[in-house]
């Protein structure tokens, strides 16, 4: 399998060392592993950090800015980060008025930020935690205790982080995140496996001519394995499973996702039988997202998230962000 690397032992310091380099508006710890908004901490502002393992990017370093995360901590390749990154960037963002942890339900994300959390505070940092779980597709997975955390997470870091960008408290940054991560859900596609630098070959057997069906961020199995299916088909399946749990009273945000290596010809033709399924079942549409956000290094794929939103949350969303992987409104 050809690769753009070097050697799979530096694929993630030689990618924020390249992060740096792209964006001078960060401050890149390359060899503690932490991506902080180079302002932080920012006075009267609640910190948010988030993380996890890397290979998913932009999420989280590239979600890192005004508007959104105050710093990220990346792991080893589908690697929780371990504590230390997280103390640190905690110390580094927090301004007297505490630090909010996003946190994917992963088992190793809930650990080790459950750890970094009484750690932190041990160190004078008030710490909240929010977790997001909002994939349907499964209710264990082989990384997790419910629910797996997706697409939602944009949803969340993005709502959350217009609110503490706009002064909240902490408590009230934490409640805006937990009412987004609870009217939000997902269901992601997988068309092929994806890759990892370390294995440099296909993570799960995924036969020609076959999908699957509510597939995890890691390639963890989803529902089922079907036959190939046409976008119309697949946007029916999601949008089915999602509204099956899911019942909008509020215009709803929709995120269409790509795993990687999908282009956005495909994406765009896919957001359109989303539409169209949406349209169909008479729920409204506040705002669209396509691109590859939450993505599985080079898996091709999609997956749908769709949020509930109020005025309220709809305001937060269409403030203004300014990160590498997310902008407008600057």
């Amino acid at each position: 399998m050809k690769m753009l690397i070097n050697v799979a032992e530096s694929v993630v310091a030689d990618a924020l060392r390249g992060m740096a380099a792209a964006h001078p508006e960060l401050t890149v710890d390359v060899d503690n592993r932490v991506i902080v908004r180079r302002d932080a901490p920012v006075a009267g502002k609640v910190g948010l950090v988030s993380g996890g393992g890397s290979g998913h990017e932009p999420l989280h370093g590239g979600f890192v800015g005004r508007g959104m995360l105050d710093a990220a901590c990346p792991g080893e390749v589908f690697t929780s980060p371990v504590p230390d990154q997280m103390v640190r960037a905690a110390a580094a963002v927090d301004s007297g008025e505490g630090v909010l942890f996003v946190v994917k339900n992963y088992t190793g994300d809930i650990l080790n930020f459950d750890m970094a959390a009484e750690l932190a505070e041990d160190e004078g940092v008030r710490v909240a935690k929010v977790v997001v779980n909002d994939d349907v597709a499964v209710t264990d997975s082989l990384y997790t205790a419910g629910r797996r955390g997706t697409g939602a997470t944009l949803f969340v870091e993005k709502i959350a982080g217009a609110a503490a960008e706009a002064g909240a408290p902490l408590e009230s940054v934490a409640a805006v995140a937990r009412r987004v991560n609870d009217r939000a859900r997902s269901l992601g596609v997988a068309l092929s496996a994806c890759t990892t630098p370390a294995k440099g070959r296909p993570t799960f057997d995924l036969p020609a001519g076959e999908l699957e069906l509510g597939v995890g961020i890691h390639g963890e199995p989803g529902r089922e394995r079907r036959g190939m299916m046409t976008a119309r088909e697949i946007a029916d399946f999601a949008v089915d499973a999602v509204l099956a749990d899911l019942t909008p009273d509020d215009p709803v945000l929709v995120l269409v996702n790509g795993m990687g290596a999908t282009p956005l010809l495909e994406l765009y033709g896919f957001a359109s039988e989303v539409h169209r399924n949406l349209g169909e079942r008479r729920v409204p549409v506040a705002r669209t997202l396509v691109g590859n956000y939450v993505t599985s290094l080079d898996m091709a794929g999609a997956s749908v998230t769709l949020c509930q939103v109020d005025e309220e949350l709809l305001r937060w969303w269409d403030a203004p962000v300014a990160t590498p992987g997310l902008r407008w409104g600057c």
